[in-house]
């Protein structure tokens, strides 16, 4: 017990000593105090159970350094920081004035070292001492990391260019390790690099605190991701977003549109602009269409820049047929696309199709199954305009009789004509008769 006050006297001494003596002489009288003042016991020395294990710890944290010792006897433990030569704690008790550490023991043989809310500062080496004769130490080493960070004052944010332009986007991120920055799309698209040694090339990530972006289209604008990691949760990331300017640009599926009178139809106009465009209809006589009970007009949207408008035409009237165009206006310029919308006659019945939808059956009248060319004969007949005679089918006739009766026709006039030209032959070989026994010398001769 005299010589723990004896060893507590001196440093008393040595924080009363004068600010003016240099860091090594402090640390050789304290070296000097404890080495001379520490006794030792017992017949074994003292050993070292595990070996101190090094630490890594998130800025903010705890950190905690055990030491196990054996066979400690009359020696005393000390925490040092090596690599400061700094002494930290002396058996249970703290050297520094740094109030965020503290000692503890467990009556036995551990002893425990907490360096409470971590700081860069505290990062470096540590060692557990044992006063022996030569002294005894083990070391390790408390590694501060600190999660990343983005610096916004030197990160871009979004950014406006003209297609066919070239943009620059860059992040920078603190942090301990120093953080890696990958960039991303957010729509999961290649990344496309024109500057490349080897031409355009696509990739999925890149990485560098810089993306340069040049001969942009209008198929690269979207939102484009800072990423920030360096081993240490949790990564962070900015979020930018790149905005390609073009004028409109107007597609047309089908410029030639036909409806019978009296039916629905709907127009279509695909536009590409950038900003957003104010898009309407309108007449080719240029009266703007409004929306009303004949009238629909909707937008869909398909990305940032694309939008597909739609005009639905209710019950067409005589009117409605003629031009229509489709505009689409934004900061940079306008376009419009046109389509004509003509009448087209309804689909004409057949005698087939009005079998299959039942219109033989006694419900129908025979008139129905006749075509806009024919015409009905007082005797049942059916005439066509062309001049051709067709004789009428009885209810329930198939169409092979219909063509069995025109083979007939056909076989009947040519028979008749056959029978009219052998008439004709005899009648001229009788002429001829005739003429030779009237004039026989002056055939003869």
């Amino acid at each position: 017990m005299t010589r723990t006050k004896d060893i507590f006297n001196r440093i008393e001494i040595f924080h009363k000593a004068p600010l003016s003596r240099s860091l090594v002489e402090i640390l050789s009288i304290l070296s000097v105090v404890i080495l001379s003042s520490f006794g030792h016991a017992g017949a074994f020395e003292p050993d070292f159970v595990f070996p101190l294990e090094n630490v890594t710890v998130a800025a903010g944290r705890d950190a905690t350094f055990t030491c196990v010792v054996n066979n400690l006897g009359g020696y005393r433990v000390a925490w040092i920081k090596a690599d400061a030569k700094a002494i930290l704690a002396i058996h249970e008790h703290v050297i520094t004035n740094n109030d965020r550490l503290s000692v503890t023991h467990n009556d036995f043989n551990t002893w425990t070292l907490v360096i409470r809310n971590v700081k860069m500062e505290d990062r470096g080496q540590y060692m557990c001492q044992v006063n022996t004769d030569p002294m005894k130490m083990q070391t390790a080493f408390l590694e501060v990391v600190i999660p990343p960070d983005i610096i916004y004052e030197e990160t871009s944010g979004d950014m406006m260019v003209p297609e066919g332009g070239s943009a620059k986007l860059v992040c920078k991120a603190r942090g301990y390790p120093k953080p890696k920055i990958v960039w991303r799309r957010e729509d999961g698209r290649e990344i496309i690099a024109r500057n490349a040694p080897h031409g355009k090339t696509k990739s999925l990530a890149v990485e560098g605190e810089t993306l340069w972006l040049s001969k942009l289209t209008r198929s690269e604008m979207g939102a484009y991701l800072c990423i920030a990691s360096n081993g240490v949760p949790p990564s962070v990331s900015k979020r930018m977003k790149l905005q390609v300017h073009f004028h409109p640009l107007i597609q047309v599926p089908n410029q030639l549109v036909g409806a019978p009178y009296g039916t629905d139809v709907t127009l279509i106009c695909n536009v590409e602009a950038s900003p957003k465009a104010i898009n309407y209809w309108q007449r080719e006589n240029g009266e703007m269409i409004i929306t009303n009970d004949r009238y629909a007009m909707t937008e869909t949207e398909n990305s940032m820049y694309a939008v597909q408008m739609v005009l639905v035409i209710k019950k067409l009237q005589k009117a409605d047929f003629g031009g229509f165009k489709c505009i689409s206006k934004n900061s940079i310029g306008d376009a419009e696309g046109t389509i004509r919308l003509y009448q087209m006659e309804p689909p004409k019945s057949t005698k087939n199709q009005h079998r299959q939808n039942g219109d033989d059956d006694n419900g129908g009248s025979s008139e129905n199954n006749l075509s806009t060319n024919d015409d009905l004969h007082e005797n049942g007949n059916i005439i066509n305009k062309n001049g051709r005679l067709y004789k009428g089918l009885q209810s329930g006739e198939p169409d092979e009789m219909n063509s069995s009766a025109n083979n007939g026709r056909l076989a009947a006039n040519h028979s008749i004509i056959l029978l009219f030209m052998f008439f004709q032959a005899m009648y001229m070989v009788s002429v001829a008769s005739a003429s030779i026994r009237r004039y026989p010398f002056s055939v003869l001769s």
